[in-house]
């Protein structure tokens, strides 16, 4: 079992609490426990136990995976720096007064680890695939056609034309920042901020790519090899890594999710691994029985409809479904009978009815009467 506190008992929040409520409750508890204020030993601690309360319960979608799993399981799946990455706490220290970078606060607590600035990672495409019944079933190859942001093919992705090449900022030497440093009656306080000179870059363009303007990037129309599964669902998304857009000044790319959608099949009805077919048959048939035949996946195959069968009965073909999707064995294709009524009879067909009512209603007599004793 994990010993850490309930995030929602370190903020003294309640469970439900939004975020306003949130972000009041830390900022409260950070002034109250931030080191450069409080010099408590235990202050260091607290400062960190609220601000990663804070980092999780800010996310909504850290605050959902910590309200379904609690500590041990949501500990099992983020990292400390996962926790505080894309949290802003840089904003609301400095609206408190304290300009101590928080990446580096940070650092000074846990050592040399990445909080707050990541490799920049591309945007996640999204891409609503089609796909028949069949090839759901048996699985298939697709190629797609999808416009993306990438490299630039004329610069390299550098920004700057063709024979020249960007220049290192000389304010910010190339880091893309500066520190500001300033000093109050708490102490001695570094802000780091973007190079205002190269826009955070940490070099300058003096001659612009005219193919993408400066930025390294341009939207090129990719094709793209996709293998779908066999037994695979509707909504499901199969998800391609490193093949959503670039991001700008280097970085990973994204990713690509593609969202697959069943068409209506003119027989079938999914549900999970087993098809649905309604199989019509006339009043005879059922009554009497008989041997038809009903399309499967695989082709035609016959189906005995035993006698007296009532409508809305199921037939059970076992192995006759939709494969399992990256398991072994296959769902049931269930046939449901239904029973047609003719809407209009000739004269002879009538009087045969009536007979047969007759026959049939002299047969249920007998069994009421035998039923009595």
């Amino acid at each position: 079992m994990s010993s850490k506190r309930d995030y929602y008992e370190i903020l003294d929040v309640p469970r439900n609490a939004t975020q306003e409520q949130i972000k009041d409750a830390y900022r409260t508890l950070a002034l109250q426990y931030h080191p450069d204020r409080n010099k408590s030993p235990d202050a260091e601690e607290k400062f960190k136990e609220i601000s990663e309360a804070y980092a999780v319960l800010s996310d909504d979608e850290k605050r959902q995976q910590y309200d379904m799993l609690g500590h041990a399981g949501f500990d099992q799946r983020y990292t400390t720096e996962d926790i505080f990455s894309g949290t802003d706490f840089e904003s609301i220290l400095r609206d408190l007064g304290f300009g101590f970078g928080f990446g580096d606060l940070f650092r000074s607590f846990f050592g040399d680890r990445d909080f707050g600035e990541r490799i920049p990672t591309g945007r996640d495409l999204v891409y609503d695939l089609e796909i028949s019944l069949e090839d759901a079933a048996k699985g298939i190859q697709k190629e797609i056609q999808i416009p993306r942001i990438e490299k630039c093919e004329v610069c390299g992705g550098t920004g700057a034309s063709p024979g020249t090449y960007p220049r290192t900022c000389s304010k910010c030497n190339g880091v893309g920042k500066i520190q500001d440093v300033r000093r109050s009656a708490l102490g001695m306080f570094v802000q780091v901020r973007p190079c205002p000179t190269c826009r955070g870059g940490g070099e300058i363009i003096d001659v612009p790519c005219k193919n993408c303007r400066g930025t390294g990037l341009a939207e090129k129309l990719r094709s793209i090899s996709i293998k779908v599964p066999p037994g695979i669902d509707n909504g499901f998304q199969l998800r391609l890594r490193g093949q959503g857009e670039t991001p700008p000044r280097g970085g990973s790319p994204g990713d690509l999710y593609v969202v697959i959608h069943l068409a209506p099949h003119p027989y079938f009805k999914r549900r999970g691994d087993d098809l649905l077919y309604s199989l019509t048959v006339s009043f005879p048939q059922a009554a009497l029985g008989s041997e038809v035949s009903v399309p499967t996946l695989d082709g035609n195959a016959n189906v005995k409809v035993r006698s007296g069968t009532q409508p809305g009965e199921i037939i059970k073909l076992k192995g006759k479904g939709m494969p399992r999707f990256k398991a072994y064995g296959r769902g049931d294709l269930l046939v449901r009978v239904d029973v047609s009524i003719p809407e209009k009879l000739t004269q002879k067909q009538k009087t045969l009815l009536e007979q047969l009512a007759s026959e049939l209603d002299g047969t249920v007599q007998q069994k009421e009467r035998r039923s009595r004793f």
